[in-house]
Order: C-alpha cells, then sequence, then structure tokens
C-alpha cells in the first residue's frame, strides 16, 4: 500500500505558521524568495509606455518619410513592433491572474511565457524588416535630411529612456517585464545610434551611413534578443527554471529524515514568475506526518523558489513504478543528516 500526499501553495508570498518537526540544518542564504514588482505599477508603465510609443511611432514613421531615412521608418517600424509586444505582455500579465477552473486548472498563468516566447519572435522579425530595408538602401542610396533625423531620434531617447526606466523595477523577477525593459533600452541604443548618424550624414554627406548604422543596431538586437527566445522556449518545453538549482533540490529531499529515495521528481514554470515541483518520496519506515511535508514545502517555497509542490509519499512496499528513476541515495542515517 502506498500513500499519496498532495500539497499545492497558491500564495508564495503567505506566511504559514507551521512549525519545522526537525531541523534541516540547512543555512541557505541564496535570496532566491523574489518580491515581485507590484503589479498596479506595472500596469500603469505598462499603459503609460504604450501610449507614449504609439504616438511617438506615427511622429517618427511621418518624419522619416520626409527626411528619406530607413533608419527612422525602421526605427518607426521596431517601435511598433514592441508596442505590439507591449500590448502582448500586458494582457499576459493581467490574464496570469485569472483564477483556475474546471478546464484550465493552473488558471491562464502560462500564457505569460506564451507571450514572452511570441514577443521574442516578433523582435527577431522586426530585425529581418530593418535589414533588408538596410540593404535596400545601402544598394541605392538617396540623399538624407540629416538634421530631422537627429531630432526625431533625440525625442526617441526621451521617449524609450523613460519607458525603460518604467519597467527596471520589475525586470529582474518576470521575464515578461524583463522583455518590455529590454524591448526600451533597445530602442533607446537604436534611437541614439540614428541621431549620430544622422548628425554625421548632415555634415559629412554621406548617406551611406544611415543604413550601416540601422544595420549595425539590427545585431545589437538580435543578441539581446537571444537570451530572451532561448528562456522562454525552455520554459515553454518545461525545463527546469533558470533560477533553480535541481541538484541541490534532491539533495535536500533526500535528507529528510525516513527518505531513503527521491523518485520522479519534475521541477518546471508555472508561469513567468512561479515554479512547480512535483516528486515521490519513498519512506520505508511509515508516513513521515502532515508537519514534516508541511515544512518540506515551506522549505521548497523560501529557499528554492518553488512556490507550488506536490509530493508524493510512498512507502515501497510494492513494485515503484518509476519511469524517471534518479540515482538511488545511500540510506540517511541520523548523524549524516545534520551537517
Amino acid at each position: 500500500m502506498s500513500k499519496h500526499h498532495d500539497h499545492h501553495h497558491h500564495d508564495h508570498d503567505h506566511d504559514h505558521d507551521h512549525h519545522h518537526g526537525h531541523d534541516h540544518g540547512h543555512s541557505h542564504a541564496h535570496g532566491h524568495h523574489h518580491h515581485h514588482g507590484d503589479p498596479n505599477t506595472m500596469g500603469r508603465a505598462f499603459a503609460i509606455a504604450i501610449v507614449l510609443n504609439t504616438v511617438f511611432v506615427a511622429i517618427e514613421f511621418f518624419y522619416g518619410f520626409l527626411a528619406n531615412s530607413t533608419a527612422l521608418m525602421a526605427d518607426a517600424g521596431h517601435n511598433l513592433s514592441d508596442v505590439l509586444g507591449l500590448m502582448l505582455a500586458w494582457g499576459a500579465a493581467i490574464l496570469a491572474k485569472r483564477a483556475p477552473n474546471n478546464q484550465y486548472t493552473y488558471g491562464l498563468r502560462s500564457t505569460s511565457m506564451l507571450a514572452a516566447l511570441f514577443n521574442a519572435m516578433l523582435l527577431m522579425a522586426a530585425c529581418g524588416g530593418i535589414a533588408w530595408e538596410a540593404v535596400q538602401q545601402l544598394t541605392h542610396p538617396e540623399p538624407v535630411a540629416g538634421l530631422t533625423v537627429s531630432v526625431v531620434a533625440g525625442v526617441g531617447i526621451l521617449i524609450n529612456g523613460f519607458s525603460a526606466w518604467l519597467f527596471m523595477s520589475g525586470s529582474k523577477d518576470d521575464i515578461n517585464i524583463r522583455g518590455a525593459y529590454l524591448h526600451m533600452a533597445a530602442d533607446a541604443a537604436i534611437s541614439l545610434g540614428v541621431l549620430v548618424a544622422g548628425v554625421i550624414v548632415r555634415y559629412s554627406g554621406w548617406n551611406w551611413l544611415d543604413p550601416l548604422v540601422s544595420m549595425i543596431i539590427v545585431a545589437f538586437i538580435v543578441i539581446s534578443t537571444w537570451s530572451l527566445l532561448k528562456q522562454s522556449l525552455r520554459m515553454m518545453l518545461a525545463a527546469v527554471p533558470d533560477n533553480v538549482d535541481r541538484s541541490k533540490i534532491e539533495q535536500f529531499l533526500r535528507k529528510q529524515p525516513g527518505v531513503s529515495e527521491v523518485c520522479d521528481l519534475h521541477i518546471w514554470a508555472m508561469s513567468t514568475t512561479e515554479n512547480a515541483l512535483t516528486a515521490q518520496l519513498v519512506t520505508p519506515s511509515g508516513y513521515p506526518g502532515d508537519a514534516a511535508i508541511d515544512a518540506i514545502s515551506k522549505e521548497l517555497r523560501e529557499e528554492f523558489s518553488i512556490q507550488h509542490s506536490t509530493l508524493q509519499i510512498r512507502l515501497g512496499a510494492s513494485e515503484q513504478e518509476c519511469c524517471l528513476k534518479t540515482p538511488a541515495a545511500e540510506p540517511v542515517s541520523a548523524h549524516a543528516h545534520a551537517h
């Protein structure tokens, strides 16, 4: 006979008054337990950035057309893709707060990962568009109104710099907010490049510099977006999140009193801010009790960034169905546990 114990935490910031049934002997100082940017502040950041950038896109495209500057028009196109990306990220942040129902038992948390992936792909597509325009302009250079380009790009630096600053507080904890922050910071860098090119073109007449600068900027965006694309793709494939150390968690679970083996350990991201874990703990000496399980879950939440954990307890009497078997551990003795 095997006993099952399912344990879910729905609010990782909620203070549980569970007392540890035993001392784990761990004094981790990893600082994994993040406090995320206030959602209301982020909502306001999204709204302000979307309005500012939409207005700027229209102005920038119009002046880019007048000044005959591909760099400016391409920058406007890129800014537009950022506005779409911001809308996606904001929508995902709102959907992530939707309560679970019978069909979506996790709620719609994972839309935040989907948005991050789509966002990165959108940015890559925008890069392709800019590069294509730049190649056209390089092969057939035309006169560029450098002064207009510089002034508009200067406005762009201010708008994008301010937008990036709005997202700075939440960018460390949420891949989506980080995506928005990266976009805005990249835009500010782009506008700076366009401004410098505009000034040089104005005084030297090197019209080919305008598309060349846009090519350099494209390379910069591709490099900065690559990690976002890779990370969001890994999240979608249920990989162990970057801020989680799987081996340390496995060691921690193996060291629990009475645990002879850890089986079927799965760790994945439920959203861009929440991680989940499921595991089978084999305890031949019997069920360790609710307090011990609560203590394990609390430690996982506070020390290892696992907000939702489900632990299955097996007595190991029957033949185990362990489809993804982890290496067997030596039996844990009392003195080996307290290091």
